[in-house]
């Protein structure tokens, strides 16, 4: 098992590599092993009518359900690369507070499953499940989106 402090800072020197994803100001709140969940302040991704820019929402998301598919990787011992295949997201409510997101595997997903196909065939599919809530209760916005992950040789 990995070191969660140490794997979250190289996580968030990953993220902060990445001029785009600096901009954003976002941050690596914490990661419980199979939850991660990053943060932005609302004042970086403020659109014309007050709330959360929706491509902003968009990009935390994405990044939320690589990091959380990174890290447990990591956890298992796996190099691989990560790219998103396809996603769905749904604007549910506007966002008038900071962003926040947490990720997580999809209920139905098969973790080992997914290991054993990308240990014994080189790459795997996995679908993950990430939300922004709102601060009242509810969700804001929902990502569903399937990675793939190719192993490093």
């Amino acid at each position: 098992m990995i070191d969660h402090a140490e794997a979250l800072q190289r996580l968030d020197a990953h993220y902060q590599a990445m001029p785009p994803v600096a901009a954003m100001r976002l941050r690596v709140v914490d990661y419980d092993g199979t939850h991660l969940r990053l943060a932005a302040p609302l004042a970086a991704h403020v659109n014309d009518k007050g709330c959360a820019f929706g491509g902003s929402l968009g990009s935390l998301l994405t990044l939320a359900a690589w990091g959380v598919l990174h890290l447990r990787l990591e956890d298992a011992g796996v190099d691989a690369d990560i790219f998103v295949a396809d996603s769905t997201l749904r604007f549910l409510a506007p966002l008038y507070d900071d962003l926040q997101a947490t990720a997580q595997l999809a209920a139905a997903s098969d973790w080992d499953g997914f290991l054993a196909a990308l240990r014994n065939r080189g790459r795997g599919r996995i679908e993950l499940l990430a939300q922004v809530p709102l601060a009242g209760g509810g969700i804001a916005t929902e990502f569903r989106a399937r990675y793939v992950a190719i192993a490093r040789r």
